[in-house]
């Protein structure tokens, strides 16, 4: 049975939905904005400072599930300007190793939450949980 989870250290959604859904085997995480994020308000505008603040919470997230950037499996990125993809991609290869990247969409999308120039959803896997310890 999946579980319907909002993360304490952001606002609630204003939308209906969670901010992450988990079941047993995926984490899917509901698209993540600096706007969604406390306090990152100063980094509108700045798509490696938004990106770089968007992936750490998204990569605390998956920590607080047990899991890690490296069990993701697939991200969809949403950009107020496709033309920033370079500096997107500047910060965003820094979180996976290289070769291990995970499958990607990245979209023009001008008019994202709260002035937002980066929104990024991800997919991840569950780890496998050690039956033997049990």
């Amino acid at each position: 049975m999946p579980q319907f989870n909002n993360d304490s250290t952001l606002p609630k959604p204003s939308f209906p939905g969670s901010h992450m859904v988990i079941d047993d085997h995926y984490v899917f995480i509901s698209g993540l904005t600096v706007a969604d994020i406390s306090n990152a308000q100063a980094t509108l505008g700045n798509v490696k400072e938004e990106t770089q603040l968007v992936m750490h919470k998204l990569e605390r997230m998956l920590e607080q599930e047990g899991g890690s950037l490296a069990d993701v499996v697939r991200v969809d990125i949403h950009l107020a300007d496709l033309k920033q993809i370079n500096a997107l991609d500047s910060v965003y290869a820094e979180f996976f190793k290289p070769g291990r990247y995970p499958a990607r969409t990245c979209t023009e999308s001008p008019h994202l939450c709260g002035g937002s120039s980066v929104e990024i959803t991800l997919m991840a896997q569950r780890p496998k949980k050690d039956t033997a310890a049990e």
